[in-house]
């Protein structure tokens, strides 16, 4: 499987099953998309876009089986209008790839301030990666139980969370693989991805292009990845 960063929480994830790509909001990845494409693009939160169901939903789901949205109608860049729309909580199998959405919040008021947050996790490869959004709280047993063992957690750094909020989140899953995730203005030299790294006991470096890893090759210890943006280049 391979992780690749656009910018923010936007990721592309390819694996052997299909590709997807996580939170390509139009002002990351320009209203075009830049060529991004996927087959399937999750919405973690609606940021501005009408048309995303999250932006009327205010109470937890059951979790089921679910269709979801084949297509938005706008807000969603055209290189990714094809691809397979996701932005509610449930189970779902599409091109072969499992995801669960999982309902949280974008603040610690149970969305009273932000709104509504989905978490996902994806299986591919054999590898379960969790893209936690703009989550801004720790989760209670029944999400954690909810999300299920994972590998890789991808996490936001600069939003709700305090970089040592954020530490004590990661810090919830007996992951292999910390993606952060840095949001506008936290890469300054004494922003919340430098805090956040510390809190991780990890030198800042030079960030990755990619992410490519198998379910044999999960390194034995948790180990802190930062990727190198593509957005605007």
């Amino acid at each position: 499987m391979e992780i690749v960063s656009f910018g923010e929480t936007c990721l592309r994830l390819r694996g052997r099953e299909g590709i997807v790509v996580t939170d390509a909001y139009p002002r990351i990845v320009g209203p075009t998309g830049r060529g991004l494409t996927g087959d399937i693009c999750t919405y973690s939160h609606p940021d501005g876009q009408s048309t995303l169901g999250l932006e009327s939903a205010a109470k937890p789901t059951s979790k089921s089986k679910s269709k979801g949205r084949s297509k938005a109608e706008n807000g969603v860049p055209t290189s990714l209008e094809p691809a397979f729309l996701l932005d509610s909580p449930g189970e779902y199998e599409i091109h072969h790839v499992l995801i669960s959405g999982v309902r949280t919040y974008r603040d610690d008021e149970l969305g009273a301030q932000r709104g509504a947050n989905l978490c996902f996790v994806f299986e591919l490869d054999g590898i379960h990666v969790v893209h936690l959004g703009h989550i801004g709280h720790l989760l209670t047993e029944e999400q954690l139980d909810e999300i299920g063992a994972v590998d890789v957690v991808c996490v936001a750094v600069g939003g709700s969370l305090s970089a040592a909020r954020a530490a004590e989140l990661v810090a919830q899953f007996d992951a292999k693989l910390i993606v952060p995730m840095p949001l506008d203005g936290a890469e300054a030299p004494d922003g919340e991805l430098a805090r956040f790294l510390h809190e991780m006991s990890v030198q800042l470096g030079e960030p990755a292009p990619k992410l490519t890893i198998t379910a044999s090759t999960l390194p034995s210890e948790t180990t802190v990845v930062l990727l190198e943006s593509r957005s605007r280049s």
